[in-house]
């Protein structure tokens, strides 16, 4: 683990824009696409709205939501809506928006079609991920009911995943698919995450799983 401190979030927030847009300029050079996997939350908002601003070839870069909650995006609790609010728009509303939703009663109902949707676009080229203060990362959630399954080396793409933190049903993208990423970015604020943190470096993936990543990964923090 790589651990960069900022002095203030507004400057972590354009640093690690800067990174990502960098990491994928890289990409979109050297093979001609790129994929990018954000987390929902508010958090990395101003970091979306940075680089929706950035000059790089976005008609080429799949958007990936690493999970989504099995909510249309009409809801306000969509992943995929928040990340197409604050990201694809400006420069980057040329890059495609791969969805983890679709209508159903069900997410067990939609993961062969959404596996589909995102094996062409994989492997991630960066990975930005969020952190809770539980130590999930994605719809990783410490006691999911399919923790054990998305953990393992011969995990699917895709599980759907349900948490009492939870909430509603989700689809996350799996350990193996998040490890097998070329960039891995956490980002984190305040004291309570930092220490969080440092509490999931001794612990097993099955109580944090965040360690599922967090030895591949650069973690950005700020105050």
């Amino acid at each position: 683990m790589q651990l960069e401190t900022y002095p203030d979030r507004e400057m972590l927030m354009l640093g690690l824009a800067n990174v990502l847009a960098g990491q994928l300029a890289d990409f979109l050079r050297r093979d001609g696409q790129a994929t990018l996997a954000v987390p929902g939350g508010t958090t990395p908002g101003p970091v979306f709205d940075t680089l929706s601003g950035v000059d790089i070839d976005w008609a080429n870069v799949a958007v990936l939501p690493t999970d989504e909650r099995w909510v249309p995006e009409t809801s306000d609790r969509s992943n995929t809506r928040l990340v197409r609010e604050r990201l694809v728009r400006g420069r980057a509303a040329q890059a495609r928006l791969i969805p983890l939703y679709a209508p159903a009663e069900t997410p067990e109902e939609m993961l062969p079609a959404l596996e589909d949707g995102i094996r062409p676009h994989l492997p991630i080229s960066v990975l930005l991920l969020g952190m809770g203060t539980d130590m999930h990362v994605a719809s990783l959630f410490p006691g999911a009911d399919r923790l054990d399954e998305a953990l393992a080396a011969n995990a699917p793409l895709l599980l759907p995943m349900r948490a009492e933190a939870a909430g509603e049903p989700r689809v996350t993208l799996t350990a193996p698919v998040l490890k097998g990423a070329f960039n891995i970015h956490l980002l984190i604020t305040g004291s309570e995450k930092r220490e969080a943190l440092e509490r999931a470096q001794s612990l097993t993936p099955q109580e944090a799983p965040v360690r599922a990543v967090l030895d591949a990964a650069t973690v950005h923090w700020a105050e």
